[in-house]
């Protein structure tokens, strides 16, 4: 139905729960319910590929999420979604606030300094406690790891020329 590319995986069938067709859901958002607040989902069944299924309910459940999909009431039902993604379309997302951005809409942009000089490309980024960390994948192949603190570090993320200006001096890192 849908493409890898047009869908954002929230997640992942990991188990059953009970007889009547509940299933374990890792979520990969944060927090880990919020994947309950989107609908449909897209799950991608084994031989079928992506398929829309309207999640009928779900809570939290000790540590994890259980969930219940529209058409499977029974666990003989959902035994072959085991390990099966699962993904949202890109519109269900809500709009960012200006200066607010999905990192997932950040990935390649060029990364450069207020003096102009390339420092590479965004690969990727890490939740630390203090505050976000982007890492660069660098011109000469190392990575370098800037803290994401606006004002201090990023200067300005130009969306449209697909920049990121910071102010960051390689012997920094």
């Amino acid at each position: 139905m849908d493409s890898d590319g047009n869908l954002i995986k929230v997640g992942y069938i990991s188990g059953f729960y009970g007889v009547k067709g509940w299933l374990k859901v890792f979520s990969y958002t944060d927090p880990k319910e919020n994947i309950l607040a989107y609908r449909p989902w897209m799950v991608k069944i084994p031989q079928q590929g992506w398929q829309e299924i309207k999640l009928l309910g779900g809570r939290l459940q000790g540590k994890g999420i259980v969930a219940q999909l529209e058409g499977f009431n029974n666990k003989n039902q959902v035994l072959h979604l085991l390990k099966a993604e699962i993904a949202i379309r890109q519109d269900q997302l809500p709009a960012c606030d200006d200066g607010e951005y999905y990192w997932r809409d950040l990935m390649g942009f060029d990364v450069v300094t207020d003096t102009g000089k390339n420092i590479g490309t965004v690969k990727g980024v890490m939740e630390t406690g203090a505050n976000d960390v982007m890492e660069v994948k660098g011109t000469d192949g190392g990575e370098t790891l800037i803290p994401w603190v606006h004002d201090v570090y990023i200067k300005q993320v130009d969306q449209a020329r697909q920049k990121i200006i910071v102010d960051w001096e390689q012997d920094d890192s």
